[in-house]
């Protein structure tokens, strides 16, 4: 049977150097772009030659292939259990989405970077090569499961279904991507992944409106 792409065919020692190149490349991706990072960069990065990458990875597109089999697809896989879990509890689901963000980018410190630098940018080559293996069904899942829970009243009907999966991410995805940027901002330094999820939560849940006490609800304001 040939060797799967991207598959060492020696003990430990290869997988670890495999999974070094790995480690490497979603580095360099997360701090200057996929476009901007070459396959001789990658292999200066984990130590190893150009020809010792090129054994693992013919091509980047072979590399990118990998990094999305088995970096991001079970990031994924984990963000969707979540829609799965709380088909009928839309805010048990945004809730637990903003939790998973923010334990997915304490596991992966790669992701959040990668993610707003690919992923959401025009002419990204993970974006494209994503949406080239696996189309859109992903998306058009969590966008038909928005539009059930507004026609169900169970979610704002003020709220724009397309956008909503994109708010969730600027709220938590695009702070985290800053955290390091402001270690010398005296207003910022002290926030991390906590505080980002609570500020992010109560956007969602309640506005930028005072926090009444229970029981009391705010006149409603005629024009």
């Amino acid at each position: 049977m040939p060797r799967r792409p991207g598959r060492p065919t020696g003990g430990a020692s290869a997988v670890d150097q495999r999974n070094r190149l790995i480690d490497s490349a979603l580095a360099l991706f997360a701090q200057q772009g996929i476009a901007d990072t070459t396959l001789a960069a990658i292999a200066k990065a984990a130590g190893v030659t150009p020809a010792m990458l090129h054994y693992y990875f013919k091509t980047r597109e072979q590399l990118l292939d990998v990094l999305i089999d088995e970096r991001f697809l079970p990031v994924r896989k984990s963000i969707e259990e979540v829609f799965e879990a709380n088909a009928d509890d839309p805010a048990a689901a945004i809730s637990l989405l903003v939790q998973r963000f923010m334990s997915i980018a304490e596991e992966y410190p790669w992701f959040a970077s990668i993610w707003m630098r690919g992923v959401l940018s025009e002419g990204s080559l993970l974006k494209d090569r994503i949406r080239e293996r696996f189309g859109d069904a992903h998306q058009k899942s969590a966008f038909q499961c928005i539009v059930r829970w507004q026609a169900e009243g169970r979610l704002s009907a003020d709220l724009e279904p397309a956008l909503v999966f994109m708010s969730l991410l600027g709220l938590t995805m695009l702070p985290l991507t800053a955290v390091k940027m402001w270690r010398d901002d005296p207003l910022r330094r002290e926030l991390g992944a906590k505080e980002i999820a609570r500020h992010a939560l109560a956007l969602l849940m309640h506005g930028v409106g005072p926090q009444l006490p229970a029981g009391k609800k705010l006149k409603k304001q005629v024009s």
